[in-house]
């Protein structure tokens, strides 16, 4: 997942909607979103590639009432090839009694095993809900380290950008794609209407200017094709395109569109009712 764009507690309807991109190798083998059978409350993507770690998720909702959502941290100089997968970080969640904050504390002297991630946590079944961000990395002037402390910040209302950096790190694609995004939702009536139009600004294949690239240690080329919200190159690129929009009534619905290499592939929608949640007014 390279592009996740988070409205909590921002709409006099939603709670949380939430817009993402997910950007791999074509080839890697992926399980699209589905009721796991393992796990039956939890609608995730699935992870079918061999790995260090049980198989996780990019994204994913939970009838319990709980959000997760994960991305790498882009930082190539300091990757381990024998490092466990960063989505069975996400999947574990998604399956857990604990709220962020708990099973931020019960996991996070496992965290040093991965490489850099970010991870959104939320848990709407609260008494006051929560959505946490955490990463297992820190900018130090202008370089990613390893964090030593594990230091989670939960997020007030607002809108967010996250792809592979910090929190709202101002890269193109993702001061953009907040902007689109928080002008969609503002015409949102709460109804689940206009998927198509939050699906369509996560088509943008706009490159950034040279002058505004990120430095992230990977080659100019790549750099240049990763500074779009949709990416397409011969090999990787956008595989899914997600919305989540979740009502103060519990209802909710899932979309998602998935490409390969050559074209759109289809689109499969999703609508349910939470069986936790707390229904809350925006502050």
């Amino acid at each position: 997942m390279c592009l996740i764009l988070t409205a909590w507690q921002s709409h006099p309807d939603y709670p949380l909607v939430v817009l993402a991109n997910r950007d791999e190798f074509y080839e890697r083998p992926t399980d699209p979103m589905h009721w796991w059978d393992d796990q039956p409350h939890v609608l995730a993507g699935r992870d079918r590639a061999d790995v260090n770690g049980s198989s996780g998720t990019w994204m994913g909702l939970s009838k319990t009432g709980k959000f997760a959502a994960l991305t790498n941290v882009r930082a190539p100089s300091e990757k381990n090839p024998e490092s466990r997968t960063r989505g069975e970080i996400s999947a574990k969640y998604l399956a857990s009694s604990h709220s962020p904050a708990s099973f931020i504390q019960e996991h996070e002297k496992t965290f040093h095993r991965y490489n850099g991630f970010n991870l959104l946590a939320a848990d709407l079944s609260l008494s006051q809900p929560q959505l946490v961000w955490l990463s297992n990395r820190v900018l130090m002037g202008s370089s990613i380290r390893p964090r030593k402390v594990m230091n989670p910040q939960e997020l007030k209302p607002g809108v967010y950008g996250l792809s592979n950096a910090m929190l709202d790190s101002p890269w193109p694609k993702v001061q953009h794609r907040v902007g689109a995004f928080a002008q969609i939702l503002a015409m949102d009536t709460g109804q689940f209407k206009k998927a198509e139009q939050y699906m369509r600004i996560m088509e943008d294949a706009t490159q950034a200017p040279d002058e505004y690239l990120p430095k992230t240690g990977v080659s100019y080329e790549w750099e240049k094709a990763l500074s779009s919200a949709f990416i397409k190159t011969e090999h990787y690129g956008t595989r899914s395109s997600s919305l989540i929009r979740v009502r103060r009534d519990g209802h909710f619905e899932v979309v998602e569109k998935r490409f390969d290499a050559e074209k759109e592939l289809d689109t499969q929608q999703f609508e349910g009712q939470l069986e936790k949640f707390t229904s809350l007014k925006p502050e």
